[in-house]
């Protein structure tokens, strides 16, 4: 038996608890009682709840019971409440106490030892001087209750077993790839290059072989003239280990350089040395995970069983450090599927890379003019040829931390990232995406893409209106009057207001902007958002659409440009923006499908400045959806789609449509250098009452029947290994939500 309390809340004299619980068997349900502090049973009010993300983690989708619920009881403050759990012979209390997804204490404890951390200290210190006290203590507190988890005891419970590994040895494949594993050495300490050589040989799979480039040769003399003894001693410890291992194993080869060739032309070497189907690329430093050709092997005919081929294959990966002669692991970068805009804004690819050799061949190795960035060039010229790319959702690479590595601080090879500028510009002009502008983003490690807008086409701005005069005042000045984008128009589409003042608001918007109308929307049965913005585009004349919701407004000027530079690109459909709560925290940054069972936003109550997962809010990139309360689109695209679809009236229908435009070939991006204000209510909650609960269920149910694919296989542009109960991309948490065999 199984069981999670989402939410206990308490409004007036009623106590609203949400939440799921399932027992071993997918036909039998949980028994669940409320009691008082006697142990005296308490009336209730229960709806039972269709929870799909659950039902999928516990019984791969096949129960047929209703696992959640939402129950009701009478709240009196002077008792104490607990709910009983009966199942599979068991019987568990807990007690109820407001809040919401209440965490453990030693979930708590490992928050607290991370935030005392040293470089922790340092960032805090420099947050706090930037954005002041009250914005530090909200970060504070939100950390404190955050989902934290050690990775280090994390990752053993998905470390594959000695018989796992055992059965991968004896493992036949359809296609049994030769991989070429290529690797620069230049001076690589003893102890690392004997790591690493190491990782190679524990491989699973055991067709490999092992392309070394010795650069270590170097001439090189002391300030005081005399030949540098250092250097040679490196030299001669290189050569010592490598001749040990390639007597060891035939499948080592060794190619020693007359001279130091630099990171890209001692690649260059090793990979004229390849002889087999794929290139895997290992620094001489790092470590291979023992399944990491197994896996790659495995995804190589799993492909070819779908009828494509595997031109490049990516992983998974992690950092490791050690502290008196103990392994830490540590910065588990738990990647999306192939995502071009994420990719043009970091090389979030990175380890462990793989492509075919035909198509290495093809794209012409390591360019010398790109040093620093050799590899992010590299992974640009072969996905842009590569047909079919496959992510595997596993840590297989793990990359040593050490004083000389980018991995433990960037700001030490900063010329990386000028030449990573110039990379993606090169990029961008062989796509056909044309110039473009590359920037370092706010935050270093980054890069912020800008696409010029090409001509002045007319954007048409759509915004429903009911009631709320002031909120749409404010919307529309900073449309039209805060903007720099002039050639916009408004659609402002009237929903049965009740109030006098908005009628005269109306009047008064119309004759001071020439560019505004008001439509008035007259559908019958109730609200129905896909509907009233449908009916509104039938008035736009713009090539391209903006939806916008009244109580929003645009924070930076150029916010019009920003989105219409990227949806002008012929691959993307739709553009969202990075929307704040009025206190500087995050609404909106992208959605992920699979939050809360169906879809939700990423990175809610994160502060402006407060660095998110592999700076992920901060980042222009692909997501699966992207709210409507700020979204553009093409027209064209709108209406061969057939626009928001109507039978979602409330919920999801935003996020519907993107799966749409995704189905069609377009791409949704999330562009955070757009920027808007969303006055929404915080306090606005979960659906709290019965009725509300059975409404959002049937629409819940109308998009899993729309959508079962994503539901099922999980979101592509996320990771099957981060949690689907909270939106700071943190690590899933086995005991609440296993990870089903195969990832997702």
């Amino acid at each position: 038996m199984r069981y999670y309390i989402d939410n206990v809340k308490i409004q007036n004299s009623t106590m609203v608890i949400l939440g799921w619980a399932v027992s071993a068997s997918p036909d039998v349900p949980v028994k669940i009682e409320v009691c008082d502090q006697k142990g005296n049973p308490v009336a209730m009010n229960r709806t039972d709840t269709e929870r799909y993300d659950v039902n999928q983690d516990a019984f791969h989708g096949e129960s047929t019971l209703k696992l959640g619920f939402c129950i009701l009881i009478d709240y009196q403050p002077e008792n104490t409440y607990y709910m009983v759990f009966s199942a599979d012979g068991k019987r568990r209390k807990e007690k109820l106490e407001p809040g919401d997804r209440q965490k453990d204490k030693r979930d708590r404890l490992l928050k607290l030892h991370e935030m005392f951390r040293t470089d922790t200290i340092e960032r805090g210190f420099s947050f706090l001087r930037q954005y002041g006290l009250r914005a530090f203590f909200k970060k504070l507190n939100r950390k404190i209750k955050g989902n934290q988890i050690d990775y280090n005891g994390w990752r053993k419970q998905i470390l594959r077993t000695p018989e796992e590994l055992e059965a991968q040895r004896k493992a036949v494949f359809p296609i049994m790839p030769k991989f070429s594993i290529v690797v620069p050495l230049y001076r690589t300490p003893e102890p690392f290059l004997r790591e690493m050589i190491d990782s190679v040989r524990a491989q699973t799979y055991g067709n490999w072989e092992l392309c070394l480039a010795d650069g270590s040769h170097e001439a090189g003399e002391t300030e005081a003239g005399v030949p540098d003894r250092n250097a040679a001693e490196a030299e001669r410890s290189v050569r010592k280990v490598v001749e040990e291992y390639q007597k060891a194993d035939p499948r080592i080869r060794c190619r020693v350089l007359p001279e130091n060739l630099g990171i890209a032309g001692n690649t260059n070497e090793a990979l004229s040395m390849a002889e087999g189907d794929y290139i895997v690329f290992l620094d001489h430093d790092d470590i291979l995970t023992e399944d990491a050709l197994y896996e790659c092997a495995l995804c190589v005919s799993r492909t070819a069983a779908g009828g494509k081929s595997a031109d490049v294959l990516y992983s998974d990966e992690d950092k490791l450090s050690v502290k008196n002669r103990k392994k830490y692991y540590l910065d588990p970068h738990f990647k999306p599927d192939f995502n071009p805009d994420l990719l043009r804004s970091m090389n979030y690819i990175s380890h462990l890379f793989v492509v075919k050799k035909e198509l290495a061949d093809a794209a012409g190795g390591f360019r010398q003019e790109f040093d620093g960035a050799q590899d992010y060039d590299f992974i640009f010229r072969c996905t842009e040829k590569a047909e079919c790319i496959c992510h595997i959702p596993r840590v297989l690479y793990h990359w040593r931390v050490n004083a000389q590595s980018t991995a433990e601080d960037p700001r030490k090879k900063l010329y990386a990232f000028e030449a990573g500028a110039r990379a993606i510009k090169a990029h961008c002009r062989r796509t056909g995406i044309g110039e473009v502008e590359v920037r370092q983003n706010e935050v270093l490690g980054a890069y912020r893409v800008v696409y010029p807008v090409k001509g002045c086409p007319r954007v048409s701005v759509i915004i429903p209106n009911k009631d709320h005069t002031e909120d749409l005042r404010v919307c529309v000045r900073s449309v039209l009057e805060k903007a720099s984008y002039k050639n916009t128009e408004v659609i402002v589409v009237e929903n049965n207001s009740t109030e006098e003042e908005t009628f005269r608001c109306y009047e008064e918007l119309e004759a001071r902007y020439e560019n505004l109308k008001v439509v008035t929307w007259k559908g019958s049965g109730g609200f129905n958002f896909s509907a009233i913005n449908n009916y509104a585009v039938t008035f736009a004349s713009g090539e391209y659409l903006l939806f916008l919701n009244n109580d929003t407004e645009f924070i930076n000027e150029d916010c019009i440009e920003e989105m219409l530079g990227f949806c002008q690109r012929d691959d993307v459909g739709i553009v969202g923006a990075k929307l704040f709560y009025d206190d500087d925290t995050i609404q909106h940054a992208g959605v992920v499908v699979g939050y809360g069972g169906i879809a939700g936003h990423t990175f809610i109550g994160f502060h402006k400045g407060e660095k998110t997962y592999f700076l992920r809010a901060f980042c222009a990139q692909d997501y699966s959806a992207v709210t409507a309360a700020c979204m553009m689109t093409k027209k064209s695209i709108f209406e061969e789609t057939g626009g928001f679809y109507e039978g979602l009236a409330v919920a999801f229908n935003d996020i519907d449509y993107c799966m749409k435009v995704r189905k069609a070939g377009k791409l949704v991006v999330f562009n955070p250098f757009a920027q808007l204000y969303h006055y929404e209510s915080k306090s606005r909650g979960v659906e709290d009452t019965p009725e509300k609960v059975l409404r959002f269920e049937r629409e819940v149910e109308t998009f899993r029947s729309r959508w079962p694919g994503i539901l099922k296989n999980g979101d592509p542009y996320y990771n099957p290994n981060l949690t689907l109960l909270n939106s700071d991309f943190s690590l899933r948490n086995f005991e609440k939500e296993p990870l089903r065999e195969g990832g997702r």
